[in-house]
């Protein structure tokens, strides 16, 4: 992970609008890679330094581990924020839409796990090498998905424990997590888990409960990824991407001191949308542990609003007054495509968000590194 040593860095999550013509699922190699240099080409256009291959050959950020892994089938529960509980009415527009549902129907562990191949990783892996070459970027990431975010949304029906499921799916992710990083690429580890698991599941009863699951996740993390340097990982965490009431999400505060034990150098989580924006100030009392660096949400990814580059750099540079500057890059709060089917800001805003991004980051750096 670079630093922003001489200006404010720009990244994003991972997942961004697949080209049009491109499937959800079941693309082929050509089209992949057509996809992918497009995908990195308008990043690029966009001012974005640290660029990834936007998810293409991804279904979602998480179940697409179903077409690497051995050991699902059948249909697992269904997720549902406690948000729903109290507003079912918003509930019900919110996913009730048939298609919708679909796309949120998934498998479950049903057979030991088991990693079938690296054939997809790896063409994971050229695509994107394929596509920065030449490119003028700082870095290049590639997402996987953690353990307990494959946990959250597949469940366990063969495990004798929860435990001895995310071990399992550890040591499977694993051959993803080390082929990324042989390629010389930055890993992020998406893990959504350690903060949307309080609010869309059952992980413990009452909050100490919960974050006696979030340390055991961050604790499989770091046997998972025992072989990578962590500043060649990144972890993102955030409360579920989708816009609604989230007045029930654990408060960043209370989660923070188990996710900076998990070995990644960089945290990305949200800090743009209404509900953890306020949460710059946790900084104030928390103290970044060495060697470590944020990549807070700047830019909102459930809304169409285009931010203004003057509030992205007010946000940025709030971060970079409590952490020191060269520990800030500039990220998104989620994915915006986190599944293909299903992209709730219209493509074309997408990528003046990121414009915005990128000129709020040119904002932040003129007062920053003057």
């Amino acid at each position: 992970m670079q630093r922003s040593i001489e200006r404010v860095l720009t990244t994003h999550t991972g997942s961004l609008p697949r080209p049009s013509g491109l499937p959800p699922r079941g693309a082929d190699a050509e089209q992949l890679r057509g996809a992918v240099a497009a995908v990195v080409r308008s990043q690029v256009e966009a001012g974005i330094d640290v660029v990834n291959d936007g998810e293409a050959s991804k279904p979602s950020y998480a179940t697409y581990v179903t077409e690497r892994l051995d050991g699902f089938g059948g249909t697992g529960r269904p997720l549902s924020p406690k948000d729903a509980e109290d507003f079912p009415e918003w509930a019900q527009k919110m996913f009730g839409d048939p298609a919708l549902a679909e796309v949120l129907r998934n498998p479950a562990c049903v057979g030991p796990i088991g990693y079938r191949d690296t054939a997809a990783v790896e063409a994971d892996i050229a695509n994107l090498k394929a596509a920065t070459a030449g490119a003028t970027v700082a870095e290049r990431f590639l997402s996987a998905a953690s353990p307990g975010v494959i946990a959250l949304f597949l469940e366990n029906q063969h495990y004798a424990s929860e435990e001895e499921y995310l071990v399992a799916l550890g040591e499977a992710m694993k051959t993803e997590y080390d082929a990324i990083c042989r390629a010389g690429l930055v890993l992020q580890l998406d893990c959504p888990d350690l903060a949307m698991g309080w609010n869309v599941a059952v992980l413990g009863g009452t909050k100490e409960q919960f974050l006696r699951e979030v340390a055991r996740r961050v604790e499989v993390i770091n046997h998972a990824t025992r072989d990578i340097p962590p500043e060649q990982m990144r972890l993102h965490l955030c409360w579920g991407n989708y816009e609604g009431p989230h007045h029930r999400d654990v408060p960043l505060r209370e989660i923070l001191g188990e996710v900076l034990r998990a070995r990644p150098a960089a945290i990305s989580f949200e800090g743009a949308n209404p509900r953890h924006e306020h949460e710059w100030t946790v900084f104030e009392d928390v103290q970044l542990p060495e060697g470590k660096i944020v990549i807070p949400g700047v830019i909102d990814s459930t809304t169409n609003y285009i931010e203004h580059p003057e509030l992205v750099a007010q946000r940025i540079v709030r971060y970079a007054e409590l952490v020191g500057k060269e520990r800030v890059v500039a990220g998104t709060d989620c994915g915006f495509a986190t599944f293909a089917a299903f992209v709730p800001i219209d493509p074309k805003i997408v990528w003046a968000k990121l414009t915005a991004l990128a000129e709020g980051a040119t904002l932040a750096s003129q007062q920053l590194f003057a």
